[in-house]
Formats: structure tokens, C-alpha cells, sequence
């Protein structure tokens, strides 16, 4: 199987967790990749950080130029008129590489799918709809593209939900983070939701926030 190419890295020799982290529109897999020493997870923890490169696709809202991209976004509107059908696809791909980490020994309940902007969208897609049961998806400064077409998977109805957000964020405004919140909840989940004061990007408190909550996703799996 051909599978995205990814940044690697492995906090621990033989990763016993994995983390699937998806950039947002136009950056790639080293976006976040320096965040992994500032999450202040526990010393031998074991866990394997995946950042994978998106294609490089037509982006119509900045003027067909191609660059990296998990869809088209085809107007920046209250909803985000973009293509489901390739947000889907790119879901798809994020699924072999679940199931990639689970080949490689990690169980499918301690892996968690993060995503920032576009990636979000696409986490909550992959992780929401995904047949094996997972540690957690967490959502930053995103929204929730495809609420009203999903459809959950019972093995994820309990999945914890972390969601992020900047209330100075002029890209992807605030309101759509809290839309995603108030999507997820009458799915009968129960996110958990953070702001702080930036723009669309992340903060230092932001990443510790988040690495706080991965510690408590792979100390307590869940069962299926």
C-alpha cells in the first residue's frame, strides 16, 4: 500500500501510542513537529508523533495555485463551501495510516487523531466515522465540515474530544469552533473547549493544554 509521506518521531524507542497530527492549508508535516517536545509528556513515555504531508492540489479561493492541501475550498463562507468528496478521500488516507500503527503493534485504543484548520475538519472526519475505537481526536482553531453528513461509528460514540480555538482568529472565526462544539454535543459527545487570546495559530499554553489531555487519553484507555 502507498501511504502519505510523513514526519516521524518517536519519543521512545518501540512506541506503544501514536499521535496522527494533520497540518492546515499550504504547510506541511513539519508544521507541528516542533511542538512535540513542548507537550511535557511524561518522561519513557512511548508514543509515535505522525505528521503526514498532504497533496498539493488547485486551491480555489487562493486562485487555483497549487499547494498542499487536504481539499479545495471553494469560497470562505458562514459554512465553507469546499469538496466533501476530497475531504473524504483525504479521511481515507488518515485511516491507512491508523491502520499502519495498528500493524505496527499499537493498539487502535491509543492512538489519537489530531488536526489544525483544514486538518481538523479532516480529524474529526477520520476519527468520528473510524470502525476501531480510538484514544481521542483533538481539533484546533477548526471546524467541523462534514456535521451534517457523518455518520458515527459506535466504536467511537465515547470518544473524548478535545477542541481549540483563538478569539482573535480571522480565518477560521470562533464561532465556527463553538458550532463544532455544539454539533458534537447533540451527538452526545462531550468536548472538551479551550480559547485563548490569538489569532489563527497556536500558544504555548495552547500545546501543554493539549499535552495534558493526551496524557490523560493514554493513561486511562478505553475499552471497546
Amino acid at each position: 500500500m502507498s501511504y502519505l509521506p510523513s514526519v516521524e518521531i518517536e519519543t521512545a524507542p518501540h512506541p506503544d501510542a501514536a499521535v496522527i497530527w494533520l497540518h492546515g492549508l499550504g504547510a506541511d508535516g513539519h508544521d507541528f513537529e516542533p511542538v512535540v517536545p513542548e507537550l511535557g509528556l511524561p518522561q519513557g513515555a512511548a508514543i509515535r508523533f505522525v505528521f503526514p504531508h498532504a497533496p498539493a492540489i488547485p486551491v480555489t479561493i487562493n486562485g487555483g495555485v497549487v499547494m498542499p492541501a487536504w481539499y479545495d475550498i471553494t469560497a470562505i463562507d458562514i459554512d465553507r463551501t469546499l469538496d466533501e468528496h476530497q475531504l473524504r478521500a483525504s479521511a481515507e488516507r488518515i485511516g491507512d495510516l491508523i491502520e499502519r500503527e495498528i500493524s505496527r503493534g499499537v493498539s487502535s485504543e491509543r492512538i489519537i487523531i489530531a488536526g489544525f484548520s483544514q486538518g481538523g475538519a479532516v480529524a474529526y472526519q477520520v476519527a468520528l466515522s473510524y470502525p476501531k475505537p480510538l484514544a481521542a481526536v483533538i481539533g484546533l482553531s477548526t471546524y467541523f465540515a462534514t456535521a451534517n453528513s457523518i455518520e458515527v461509528s459506535e466504536a467511537n460514540r465515547q470518544l473524548p474530544v478535545f477542541v481549540g480555538h483563538g478569539s482573535y482568529d480571522a480565518v477560521v472565526p470562533e464561532f465556527l469552533g463553538k458550532q463544532a462544539v455544539n454539533s458534537l454535543k447533540a451527538m452526545g459527545f462531550s468536548p472538551l473547549y479551550q480559547v485563548w487570546p490569538m489569532e489563527h495559530s497556536v500558544c504555548l499554553e495552547e500545546v501543554q493544554a493539549v499535552g495534558a489531555f493526551i496524557r490523560q487519553c493514554l493513561d486511562k484507555p478505553r475499552s471497546a
